[in-house]
């Protein structure tokens, strides 16, 4: 799962310059869920083939009583709780601060793994400036300036070492044959009583996983000789021998989740309809790739009209979603959920789909026989053949000439028929343009 490095200090200090950079976005938000103030943000960022969580915080003052700034101070500890390490960063221009010192104490009782950051320390160097900040106890004070973009690399490498992400990234892969399944919405959607359904009609439930701090839980469950790795957002523990669902939101395990995940079950709640919440959540699923299901719980609870402005609403909020299959159900009765397991089976068959260089290539020239791309000034693209180029999602990749300039209404038309060929359904596809290189152009 990935890692979740927490940006903490006083205000003004730079924090949401740093999480901008290393977000590249100026707006990367991807939740927004009841609970949260603004000031605790989550974004993806990424170093090589490393992909992180960054959360911005509010300025922290720890002993506040009172007023916002308690409420920021709140925020802060929740967002430090759910990192693997702690970015406290400190202005390199104003110097070491009474503040600084309350900061980098609480940090210490913690004993959380903390890397201490002297932003805005464009022309300067160890020296002088920087030796106040060993004051804090903290270890190497390292000099960045998050709006220059110097010493940013270095930053997080040194944040990322002690996790060891090799080795994580290998015991991730090493089951064959595990479906994992991750059932993801905002709180008292029904998550639990969902799971909890599940739980007790199944044929065999072998043991329960609880990871760290940062890792969701996992609960191995087997279905008609599927084996299926259920992955918790709502937080399940063992009580004696009875599962017990406890509705404990954290936005960190969401995310990681939906990340660790072959298919995300996103839940909604049909006496609510589409909130902002469910579409930051649908929209974090998209941009992970996932293959999802819809599943509308309570459907037992609204009446038809209530039916009808639901499903408007999902067509229209939700409209990037339209590849994802969509279920009305009712966890407690238990009303929906055959055909529930039918569409999760088929998303994850589509996401892990092989296609072969031949046929994608027919596909491709038949498709631009019927309608040709538009032309681009001077030139048109020539689209000349397509190979697959991953899996979960699906990529194809066309090949070709002055492929730039391929609009995306025709890559629509293009994912249309790829999709109707191999009966994609429940995963996102995603097509790559790449234009052939020219060995006489500069000549």
């Amino acid at each position: 799962m990935k890692p979740v490095l927490a940006l903490v200090g006083r205000p003004n200090v730079g924090k949401s310059t740093l999480f901008n950079r290393l977000t590249k976005s100026r707006d990367a938000i991807v939740a927004d869920f009841a609970g949260l103030t603004r000031d605790r943000h989550y974004g993806n960022a990424r170093l090589g083939k490393h992909e992180f969580i960054v959360i911005d915080t509010g300025g922290f003052e720890p002993d506040a009583s009172s007023g916002i700034y308690k409420e920021m101070a709140r925020q802060t500890q929740q967002a430090v709780a759910e990192a693997d390490i702690v970015v406290f960063v400190v202005d390199a221009r104003d110097g070491l601060s009474a503040q600084d010192h309350d900061i980098a104490n609480y940090l210490r009782r913690l004993g959380k793994p903390c890397l201490l950051v002297a932003n805005k320390a464009e022309g300067m160097r160890e020296g002088a400036q920087l030796a106040e900040f060993y004051e804090l106890g903290l270890g190497e004070v390292l000099p960045v300036s998050a709006a220059h973009g110097q010493g940013i690399r270095s930053m997080v490498e040194m944040a990322l070492e002690p996790l060891h992400l090799d080795d994580q990234e290998d015991e991730a892969e090493a089951e064959d044959g595990v479906i994992r399944l991750a059932v993801a919405g905002r709180p008292n959607v029904g998550k639990s009583t969902l799971i909890n359904t599940w739980l007790g009609e199944e044929r065999l439930v072998a043991f329960d996983m609880p990871g760290t701090t940062r890792d969701a839980i996992h609960v191995p469950l087997e279905r008609n000789g599927q084996r299926y790795d259920l992955i918790d957002t709502a937080g399940l523990r063992r009580k004696g021998k009875v599962f017990e669902a406890i509705e404990k939101f954290s936005v960190v395990k969401t995310l990681q989740a939906i990340e660790s995940a072959h298919v995300v079950l996103l839940l909604l709640d049909a006496t609510q309809g589409v909130t902002d919440q469910d579409a930051h959540i649908a929209g974090y699923i998209l941009e992970s790739g996932r293959a999802v299901v819809l599943a509308v719980n309570k459907w037992d609870a609204v009446d038809d009209y209530q039916r009808e402005l639901l499903q408007r609403s999902i067509e229209t909020r939700l409209s990037f979603l339209k590849f994802a299959k969509m279920h009305f159900i009712s966890a407690r009765k238990r009303q929906g959920l055959g055909p529930l397991w039918e569409s999760m089976n088929l998303a994850y068959r589509s996401a892990m789909c092989k296609m072969s260089t031949p046929v994608l290539t027919r596909l491709l020239l038949e498709a631009v026989q019927f309608q040709s791309p538009k032309r681009a000034g001077m030139f048109r693209p020539k689209l000349r053949y397509a190979h697959q180029g991953g899996m979960n999602p699906p990529v194809i990749v066309v090949h070709g000439n002055s492929l730039e300039h391929v609009t995306d209404a025709y890559k629509r038309f293009l994912e249309g028929r790829f999709r109707k060929e191999f009966k994609l359904e429940g995963t996102p596809l995603r097509i790559e343009m790449k234009t052939s290189h020219n060995p006489y152009k500069d000549d």
